[in-house]
């Protein structure tokens, strides 16, 4: 049989998830009808019905056995399709303030689509030519973006928090004196090594410090100065006072952007002091890394060139569905040395990337095409202005907190507001015991009125020990008339609680 007999051959294997073209065409036809349709439709809709677990559970039809035989899957998806639209928590309302998830970009949605097509897994070259080049060069174009040197190494991960996690284990296998990844922590004979960042840093630190085998016990939380900034002559005289007690310094954390407050740590002079100490300098910049591009960020954030790994996430500032973390590491043999178990491999004479060797997964999937069209899509100087919009549209909500005779701004930082529902009547009390755990409790108990009502969804921080309301503005959907209508939305319900727990204690 001749390699075009081969090719014509028409027999197939008919399975329960066989699908012809037509049936696949018109489905898909139909379910982009719908998406584009919900998508038109959001805005108007509440942010999150917020049922609890049971209500979802039976919204959805859940909890009943494991069918035996399959369904029609045009059923199946006219069924689905409305259920989700109807039971999630949307963070691309235009009013979704919550968290540092962004709305997801339209080109980044049919990208997923056209990568689950090509089912590509992004370990071996060998399996993914074509995925693994152009995650190549979306790690390059990411780091152009935001100032970093073009020939770092890097790699699509899920998040932030595996980003973050990566670059801790490359600094720990560079800046341990003895084999770590063969012998272990004990090969280290008794000394610590040692981790050093702010008391704002994400809780993804404690995270890799158990997982790298530290113990949490390993890490020196640095207190912060009255901006939340991590205080330099403190964490000077810890990483000294280590090194002077047997214990080994090997990397210091600073943050471009704290989740809480947008804070920026000094990191200019975070990079002096590893460099005095010959210490790893790893900047989190998972939500602020981004904002380094726009000319109208503070210019804090363009110290991070200076790192010998930085953290960001597309899926936050970049507008990419979900999961989208990136690892950037400035030598990129870090990455090697840190993850790999094999030679270099070559292919067709080149030496070729092999995305396994880079990080600590195997079987990989293509999240780079998403970002990778839709930074095609929009262009450099694209996102750099829905950025810099973002910081507008939040200094244009804390303007208008500050000017609400019962909101109290806390603090304004790149596209996070902090705030606190404060009675006029007490305002004048403000600071006092009894008066701030009134406070405390009101704006505890608003929260969760605000998150069930659905017009609005914020989260919450604590800043200089006062709880406050948290807006954070990563949203190419959300415009100034959105923004506008938050401090009354909030004062109106804090009216009502703070009636609530007077007559409580009447």
């Amino acid at each position: 049989m001749t390699k075009t007999e081969r090719g014509a051959n028409t027999s197939t294997r008919r399975t329960p998830l066989d699908m012809d073209a037509a049936t696949f065409r018109a489905l898909g036809h139909r379910l982009v009808d719908d998406v584009a349709a919900f998508l038109e439709t959001l805005p108007a809709r509440p942010v999150t019905r917020s049922q609890p677990p049971s209500g979802v559970r039976e919204a959805l039809g859940l909890g009943g056995p494991l069918p035996e035989h399959g369904t029609d899957p045009a059923a199946l998806l006219e069924g689905t399709a409305p259920l989700l639209f109807e039971n999630s928590l949307f963070n691309g309302h235009p009013r979704f303030y919550g968290y540092i998830t962004s709305s997801p970009a339209p080109i980044g949605i049919l990208g997923e689509l056209l990568a689950a097509a090509i089912n590509a897994n992004v370990g071996p070259f060998v399996l993914s030519p074509a995925a693994t080049e152009i995650e190549s060069e979306t790690v390059r174009w990411i780091a152009e973006f935001i100032g970093y040197p073009a020939d770092c190494g890097g790699l699509l991960v899920s998040g932030g928090n595996m980003a973050n996690m990566v670059c801790f284990l490359a600094a720990r296998a560079a800046k341990a004196d003895w084999n770590v990844r063969e012998q272990g922590l004990a090969g280290g004979g008794g000394r610590t090594l040692r981790v050093y960042c702010s008391s704002e840093t994400h809780t993804w630190i404690s995270k890799a410090a158990d997982l790298a085998g530290l113990g949490t016990a390993g890490i020196r939380f640095i207190p912060t100065d009255s901006e939340l900034r991590l205080d330099i002559d403190r964490l000077r005289r810890q990483i000294e006072a280590d090194a002077a007690g047997g214990d080994l310094p090997f990397l210091v954390v600073g943050t471009a952007g704290s989740v809480s407050t947008g804070a920026i740590d000094p990191l200019a002079a975070i990079a002096a002091v590893c460099r005095e100490h010959d210490l790893w300098f790893h900047v989190d910049g998972a939500y602020g890394g981004f904002a380094a591009a726009v000319p109208d960020a503070p210019a804090a954030l363009r110290d991070l060139v200076s790192a010998d790994s930085i953290a960001v996430d597309p899926h936050k500032w970049l507008y990419a569905p979900l999961e989208a973390g990136c690892a950037l590491v400035r030598r990129p043999e870090a990455l090697r040395d840190a993850f790999t178990y094999h030679p270099p491999y070559y292919h067709f004479g080149e030496q070729a990337t092999n995305y396994v060797d880079y990080g600590p997964q195997n079987s990989r999937g293509f999240r780079a095409l998403k970002v990778w069209l839709a930074l095609r899509h929009a262009g450099a100087a694209g996102y750099r202005a829905m950025i810099s919009e973002d910081m507008a549209l939040s200094r244009a909500m804390a303007a208008a907190v500050d000017r609400h005779p019962e909101l109290q701004l806390v603090s304004q930082s790149l596209s996070i507001t902090t705030f606190r529902y404060v009675p006029a009547d007490l305002r004048s009390t403000a600071g006092e015991s009894s008066t701030e755990r009134h406070l405390d409790t009101l704006n505890r108990t608003l929260l969760d009125r605000i998150q069930k009502a659905g017009e609005v969804f914020v989260s919450n921080a604590v800043v200089n020990d006062r709880y406050a309301l948290r807006a954070c503005i990563v949203n190419f959907h959300t415009a100034q008339s959105d923004v506008e209508a938050l401090p009354e939305t909030v004062a109106e319900l804090g009216r009502v609680i703070d009636a609530e727990l007077r007559a409580l204690r009447l």
